[in-house]
């Protein structure tokens, strides 16, 4: 069984959110997502709309998904993918390179992203139409 793992806040969950799901999903056999916690969030400086126990729900009723834990911190991602037993980690490409260090012990893939579409531009949107 390939096990795919990816990381991200998830807020306002949005069609490029899905197709990257997808996406990772069809890399492997199960995909299991970091869903930023509320906490951390603010860590990075971002505020999101949605609480994260809502985020996480969200995540689980997607059929691309097979389970979701928090994500606390950015140090822990080793620990998560050696109790993931994960194969694979999958970001999109604006985090390219980041995650490189980790190559020694899961196989690192960044996706595009969907062009057009993202929480930011979400955001933006709403608050100026």
């Amino acid at each position: 069984m390939v096990t795919v793992l990816t990381y991200g806040t998830f807020d306002l969950f949005h069609i490029g959110h899905v197709r990257l799901l997808k996406r990772l999903s069809n890399l492997g056999d199960r995909l299991v997502v970091g869903c930023s916690s509320d906490e951390f969030n603010m860590i990075k400086g971002k505020k999101t709309a949605v609480p994260y126990e809502e985020r996480k729900e969200i995540l689980l009723s997607c059929r691309y998904v097979s389970d979701v834990f928090p994500e606390h911190n950015w140090e822990q991602k080793r620990n998560d993918i050696l109790r993931e037993q994960a194969d694979i980690f999958g970001m999109g490409d604006d985090w390219t390179g980041k995650f490189d260090d980790l190559s020694d012990i899961v196989e690192v893939i960044y996706l595009t992203r969907t062009d057009g579409i993202s929480t930011t531009q979400l955001k933006d949107y709403i608050r100026n139409p």
